[in-house]
């Protein structure tokens, strides 16, 4: 079932991105600049679809759970927790990923970019998949 799932995400997306292909600074990058652009289009892609997943799952959580007060308040604080503890993690581990490129320069932000935006997809599958029948 979960497979199932995931194939009708992975559908939506292919649409979706279908969709923003004109939009998308990814296409065609030749220069550094170019890469700095999509590395941060990239980054903000991939954290848009983090919060969405994030909500998907609150809203599941209450449909779940709605009818036990008890159990949609642990769960949702659990839930809440882990988020901001993996976010913390997400972070560091990414500063360790664009060591040792100099903070603040154009290497630096791009390796920190993909590695949020890699960490964040994968996050994403991972919320995506909790409370699927």
């Amino acid at each position: 079932m979960k497979s199932i799932f995931l194939a009708l995400a992975l559908i939506a997306t292919g649409v979706q991105a279908a969709e923003e292909a004109d939009d998308n600074p990814c296409d065609a990058v030749e220069n550094e600049i170019q890469t700095l652009e999509c590395s941060a289009y990239s980054r903000t892609t991939a954290e848009q679809l983090l919060s969405d997943n994030y909500q998907s799952l609150t809203e599941r959580m209450q449909t779940l759970y709605g009818n036990n007060k008890a159990q949609l308040t642990d769960i949702t604080a659990k839930i809440k927790t882990a988020q901001q503890q993996w976010l913390k993690t997400r972070d560091a581990d990414c500063a360790v990923d664009a060591f040792p490129a100099t903070s603040g320069s154009k290497a630096f932000t791009i390796a920190q970019n993909d590695c949020v935006a890699r960490m964040s997809d994968e996050r994403s599958e991972f919320l995506e998949s909790i409370g699927q029948e």
